[in-house]
């Protein structure tokens, strides 16, 4: 897998069949307008946009939308999490937009799905990339995400084994289950067992990875993608 360090303007997908259709939250309007026009200059179609993610997910009814900017602190005191997964449950990817200092509340919207962190102070070139990396389903691996979890202790790794390690890696990289056996030479049974306990140890450690993109998630996180965890054991876990 590669890595998605978002530096270069790249608005059009190339998956997507229609342009990419985005929703705004953000309590300041002139922030909410002026992402707005970038995404419309973009050739993206803007769905809607409102002060807090509530008011959006009622302005965006049952109209499907791919991706949800997200500002981190809204004037309804809402909660990271719950705006979060609010925005989530409307089917699109989110992308939070906000000021990169606040650690805490990146690090909760990345453990709660958020598909990357793109900075106020970036460029609109680069903020449009990262609305079309995420839009196209790519998890936007770039240094505000990587600081983030870095200078929050509080952002518990898993501890995996080696082998439960090799599996996610392999698994999180998209290779079928039973490829993942194949490649390492055990049974498919003993893979779904590691796959098993691999997500029970990130439910311990208060990161839920029920689907395989919430693995993926979790692999870049912890730095198991794109490459192993080269400070990790060998505990067979």
């Amino acid at each position: 897998m590669k890595e998605h360090t978002v530096t270069e303007p790249d608005p059009a997908p190339s998956v997507l069949d229609h342009p990419v259709r985005v929703g705004i939250a953000d309590d300041h309007e002139s922030v909410r307008l002026g992402i707005k026009a970038a995404c419309e200059n973009a050739g993206f179609d803007v769905v809607d946009a409102a002060a807090t993610v509530r008011e959006l997910v009622d302005g965006i009814a049952d109209r499907p939308v791919d991706i949800i900017v997200l500002d981190l602190s809204l004037g309804d005191g809402s909660l990271v999490t719950d705006n979060v997964h609010l925005a989530r449950s409307t089917g699109a990817a989110v992308l939070v937009h906000s000021i990169a200092d606040r650690v805490a509340l990146v690090r909760e919207a990345l453990a709660a799905g958020a598909a990357g962190v793109i900075p106020k102070s970036s460029p609109t070139t680069t903020v449009m990339a990262a609305v079309a990396s995420v839009a196209r389903g790519d998890v936007l691996n770039n240094l505000e995400w990587a600081t983030a979890i870095d200078a929050d202790r509080d952002f518990a790794k898993a501890q995996l084994g080696r082998r439960e390690r090799d599996v996610l890696h392999l698994y999180a990289s998209g290779l079928p289950l039973k490829m993942v056996a194949m490649q390492l030479g055990i049974a498919h049974s003993t893979a779904r067992e590691y796959l098993d306990r691999i997500r029970v140890k990130y439910v311990e450690v208060g990161r839920p990875a029920p689907t395989k993109v919430d693995l993926l998630r979790r692999a870049v996180e912890d730095g198991i993608l794109p490459g192993l965890d080269p400070d990790g054991g060998d505990g067979r876990g």
